[in-house]
């Protein structure tokens, strides 16, 4: 091998110690706030099923009679799938009730736990909060 193919190789394989961090999936606590659940109500405005994550959006009438549009942050669609959720699960025009936790920079960003649908039904929104709590030492 020569000392160009050598270098070359070198260098790329050191490139995906700089990507690769980039690719991690980030931490719920990193993002959310578990010490303050909410719940909204609203009116789907869109549904984006795609990895790494789904969303979907709804507007949600403020105190004040302003609408916020929040975005709502589900599991993966392979794990919802395993939830028993399809693509149709959540349409836009239907009012739902999320209950789960805001984002800790403020946005109108929630990671869903549970979504209540129209028709009463609820479904395990794929949260990556532990809902069985903090782990205790044994």
């Amino acid at each position: 091998m020569s000392r160009f193919a050598k270098a070359l190789f070198a260098a790329t394989s050191g490139c995906q110690f700089l990507i690769c961090p980039l690719l991690a999936h980030h931490s719920f606590t990193a993002e959310y706030d578990s010490s303050k659940p909410i719940s909204i109500s609203g009116s789907v405005t869109k549904v984006e099923w795609m990895n790494p994550h789904v969303f979907f959006y709804v507007n949600v009438k403020g105190a004040n009679g302003k609408s916020s549009n929040f975005a709502i942050e589900g599991g993966s669609p392979n794990a919802l799938r395993r939830q028993r959720w399809g693509k149709d699960s959540v349409r836009v025009g239907d009012v739902i009730t999320v209950s789960g936790f805001p984002a800790k920079n403020g946005s109108s960003t929630v990671n869903a736990v549970t979504i209540l649908l129209p028709d009463g039904s609820s479904l395990f929104a794929g949260s990556s909060y532990d809902l069985n709590g903090p782990k205790k030492a044994k």
